[in-house]
């Protein structure tokens, strides 16, 4: 999300976006308006742009605009707000752009140089923990010229600098509106994205219109979208069946995958892709806490983990095991916890925990998020600590809060062990490692490691060939094995369900795996 804690958004903790034609008619449909009705277990967890390394950019996406984004089928990011955007070296240092002609906010504020300048330089200014500025890392400067030009200068090669400006964390805001000094929080936006926020209540809905002075790539098959925020997957399920929505992303069970494929044998009206996804579950480990502060400890959970038999019994095969921090699809995946552990092996885990001087079970508590990644979160934690206890090694206390609570909490560090997910902000093994490293990790503890980042991410940022620096990130993956500071559980997969009166489903997604509202459209009105 995910660099994003997106941020890349699920009750079965996968990459979801189920949509089902339900029939609904328009408002207006002798005018032939469009308007539909989403529904998602994942809601923001804030609306500004400076403080959003999650889910929220969900929402981000579709009514702010960044430089460059990802249009789906897209590899590369390609011009957003921006008219056309290349690096002017050979050393990917110097990165400039020249704005399309006459962008305004939804306040008639002009989108120019000065206000793309001040919607980065806010990022860096206010360093929102657990925010995307660990994203820019590598910006020096930002220069403008004229009003139409801005070029951002970098302290140190980064070919991935692109990628980053197409996330939503890097959406452009109108001046007058956001503070550099506090998150804007009044529940309003004011962007220049396809869409307008006409209202928003949170954690309930979230009122989307066309805006009419929208210029940029997205090319809008409706006109209007109301995405209601649910907390449990079984309540969305209910509305879709009560004709109460037209979709669903992100945050249905297992189960409900299944019971829909089944169904979808049954009639011919539903049709359901599934693809492998790029987003990932992990434990996060603090190393501040007395237990999993010992690495004898983290290597003996890595030892005990089953993650074939979490698939099986949580997630009913919607999901993958995942032996790396970086997944099946992305280049430079390996297999490297597998390769380090093997098989779950009880014996095994005893010796190293023997071997470190420890004789009685270790007692652990591991907390998890109850409204972020849905309703199979529980049921997954309950499986963890069953397997741990089950080998007599450990006794395991588990703890819950919703979201927002639950990220001040780790932000803080207040978690001995706890449960993250990671939508993906763009398709490259970096993003799969830089987050988590540094002072600024996405973890909300900081886990400093030179030679990741003084030595292998720099060294892969200087090549525009992604396919050419696979050997450093098998070596940054070998160092997280090593250190065990995260435990990488399962990668999720794709599912993309439509009715027949419901189209664009199959583009949707975006690259990065954030839903682009404007590609959904009613086939036919009745």
């Amino acid at each position: 999300m995910f660099y994003r804690a997106r941020l890349q958004a699920a009750a079965v903790l996968i990459s979801l976006s189920l949509l089902a034609g339900c029939g609904l008619l328009s408002d207006s449909g002798s005018k032939g308006e469009q308007k539909l009705v989403v529904g998602t277990t994942s809601s923001p967890s804030t609306l500004d742009p400076a403080a959003a390394w999650d889910n929220s950019w969900e929402l981000m996406r579709n009514v702010f605009q960044t430089l460059v984004s990802f249009p789906t089928g897209s590899t590369r990011p390609e011009p957003d707000a921006a008219e056309s955007c290349r690096f002017t070296d050979n050393t990917s240092t110097a990165y400039r752009c020249k704005l399309r002609k006459e962008l305004k906010f939804s306040n008639g504020a002009a989108l120019d140089a000065e206000a793309v300048k001040y919607s980065i330089d806010r990022i860096s200014t206010l360093k929102v923990k657990g925010g995307p500025v660990g994203m820019l890392g590598s910006l020096d400067r930002i220069e403008t010229i004229g009003d139409d030009v801005v070029v951002f200068h970098l302290s140190k090669p980064d070919a991935t600098f692109p990628f980053i400006l197409a996330t939503p964390a890097m959406s452009l805001v109108a001046p007058g509106d956001y503070s550099t000094h506090k998150i804007r929080d009044d529940g309003k936006v004011t962007g220049s994205g396809p869409y307008l926020l006409d209202s928003y209540k949170p954690g309930n809905r979230a009122e989307l219109v066309r805006n009419p002075d929208y210029k940029g790539f997205a090319d809008r098959k409706n006109d209007a979208v109301t995405i209601r925020y649910f907390k449990e997957s079984a309540p969305v399920v209910a509305a879709l069946k009560k004709n109460e929505i037209d979709a669903i992303y992100r945050g249905l069970t297992a189960e409900e995958v299944v019971d829909l494929e089944e169904k979808q044998n049954e009639n011919g009206h539903v049709q359901i892709v599934e693809t492998v996804g790029a987003d990932i579950r992990f434990l996060v480990f603090n190393p501040e806490d007395p237990a999993s502060g010992n690495v004898a400890v983290r290597r003996a959970v890595a030892q005990l983990i089953d993650r074939d038999a979490l698939v099986e019994k949580v997630y009913r095969g919607t999901a993958e095991p995942l032996y790396s921090m970086v997944p099946k699809g992305i280049g430079g995946h390996t297999t490297s916890f597998f390769d380090a552990y093997g098989d779950p092996d009880t014996k095994k885990a005893e010796q190293i925990l023997r071997r470190a001087g420890i004789t009685k079970p270790v007692a652990m508590t591991f907390w998890f998020t109850t409204d972020r990644y849905g309703s199979s979160t529980a049921p997954e934690f309950d499986e963890i600590k069953r397997q741990l206890e089950a080998s007599g090694l450990f006794r395991i206390t588990l703890r819950s809060k919703p979201w927002t609570e639950f990220q001040d909490g780790f932000n803080k560090g207040e978690y001995p062990v706890f449960g993250r997910g990671w939508f993906p902000d763009f398709p490259d093994p970096d993003n799969f490692i830089a987050p988590f490293v540094g002072k600024d990790s996405i973890t909300g503890m900081p886990y400093v490691k030179n030679e990741i980042t003084e030595q292998l991410l720099p060294q892969t940022r200087k090549k525009s060939d992604r396919g050419a620096v696979s050997k450093q990130f098998e070596r940054a993956q070998k160092i997280l094995v090593d250190d065990v500071r995260m435990l990488p559980l399962w990668q999720g997969k794709l599912y993309v369900a439509s009715g027949e009166d419901i189209g664009g489903g199959e583009r949707a997604l975006d690259p990065q795996t954030v839903m682009q509202m404007w590609e959904l459209y009613r086939k036919a009105s009745w």
